[in-house]
C-alpha cells in the first residue's frame, strides 16, 4: 500500500496520519567511501509516528518497507562495493515481517571498508537501524565485521550474522545516539560532526567481507521503534533424547502370551544338575568302600 493509501486508511480508522518527513543528503564519492540518501516514510512506535530521516535499501532499489518507511535506491550503485539479490534463492527470511522480506535478500558488500553518510542537521535523539541477514554461509565464523559510527565509535563488535540468529533469519541492530551543538553523543562518548553528516562504516575485518541489507534513521527513543520478535528458544537436547524412548514406551502393546522372564528363575532349577551329580556319585562311591 503506498504512504498516501495507508495515511487515508489511518485517517477513516481514527488514527493520526504517519508523519512524512523527505531529507536527501548529497553522495560523497571515492572507492570504499558512502554516499547519502533521502528515505521517507512513518515508523508506528510505542509513542505514535516517529519521523524517518534517512532510509536505504542496500543493493536494491527503492521500497515501501513494514511500518510505512520508505527506503530509497542505493546511491552507491555501480560506485561503491557489489550488489547482491544472492538471499533471493531462498524461499523466504524468516523473522521478518511480509514488507521486509525483500530488503534482507538484497545487500550490498565490498571487499574494503565501506559506508553510508546520514544527514545530521538538526539537534536531537536519534536511532540507527542496521538490517542484516546471512544468505549465503551455513557456519559461524565465516563473515565477522565491525561497525563504525562517525570514525570514532564501534557501535557493532565482532559481528557475526550466522552465530546470532542462523542462516536466512532477520537480525536488526539497534544503535540509539544524540545531536547536540554539532557534536555526536553515542554510549557515554561524544565526537565532532563534519559537513552536516554522520558516517555509519561497515569495518573490512579478518573474516570475509562487511555487508548491510538495508537501513533507516529515525528520530526518536529506541523504545519507540518497532523491534524483530524474538527469536524461537532451542530445544533441550536431554528433552529429545528422552521424548523417543516416552513415545516408544506409550504405543508398544505387547503380542502373544506372556513369557516368564528368564532372570527372575528360581535358583533352584540351576541347582538341579548339581544335585543329580551327586545322587549318582554317592551310590558309585558306596560300591567303592565294599571293595
Amino acid at each position: 500500500m503506498s504512504g498516501g493509501g495507508a495515511a487515508a486508511v489511518a485517517a477513516g480508522r481514527g488514527m493520526r496520519p504517519l508523519v512524512v518527513w523527505v531529507c536527501v543528503a548529497a553522495l560523497c564519492g571515492g572507492a570504499g567511501a558512502g554516499a547519502g540518501a533521502g528515505g521517507s516514510g512513518g515508523a508506528g512506535g510505542a509513542g505514535g509516528p516517529l519521523e524517518v530521516v534517512f532510509a536505504v535499501n542496500a543493493g536494491g532499489e527503492a521500497q515501501v518497507g513494514a511500518h510505512g518507511v520508505r527506503y530509497a535506491r542505493d546511491p552507491l550503485t555501480g560506485r561503491v562495493g557489489v550488489a547482491s539479490d544472492y538471499g533471493r534463492r531462498l524461499a523466504a527470511i524468516s523473522r521478518a515481517p511480509p514488507d521486509d522480506r525483500p530488503l534482507y535478500q538484497t545487500e550490498r558488500y565490498h571487499r574494503a571498508t565501506f559506508g553510508y553518510d546520514i544527514p545530521a542537521a538538526h539537534d536531537g535523539d536519534y536511532v540507527l537501524v542496521l538490517k542484516f541477514s546471512e544468505v549465503y554461509f551455513d557456519a559461524p565464523d565465516m563473515k565477522v565485521f565491525d561497525v563504525v559510527l562517525n570514525g570514532d565509535h564501534t557501535v557493532v563488535a565482532d559481528l557475526d550474522i550466522y552465530e546470532r540468529v542462523g542462516r536466512g533469519v532477520a537480525h536488526d541492530e539497534y544503535v540509539q545516539y544524540s545531536v547536540r551543538d554539532g557534536k555526536l553523543y553515542c554510549d557515554e562518548e561524544e565526537s565532532d560532526i563534519r559537513n552536516g553528516k554522520i558516517r555509519v562504516e561497515f569495518i573490512k575485518g579478518y573474516r570475509d567481507n562487511p555487508k548491510i541489507n538495508a537501513l533507516y534513521v529515525v528520530r526518536g527513543k529506541l523504545e519507540d521503534v518497532p523491534k524483530l520478535p524474538p527469536l524461537p528458544p532451542d530445544p533441550d537436547p536431554e528433552d529429545s533424547r528422552e521424548e523417543p524412548d516416552e513415545k516408544v514406551s506409550k504405543s508398544r502393546r505387547p503380542s502373544g502370551p506372556k513369557q516368564p522372564d528368564p532372570y527372575l528363575m528360581d535358583d533352584s532349577s540351576v541347582m538341579l544338575p548339581v544335585f543329580i551329580a551327586i545322587g549318582a556319585f554317592i551310590p558309585f562311591l558306596f560300591c567303592l568302600c565294599k571293595l
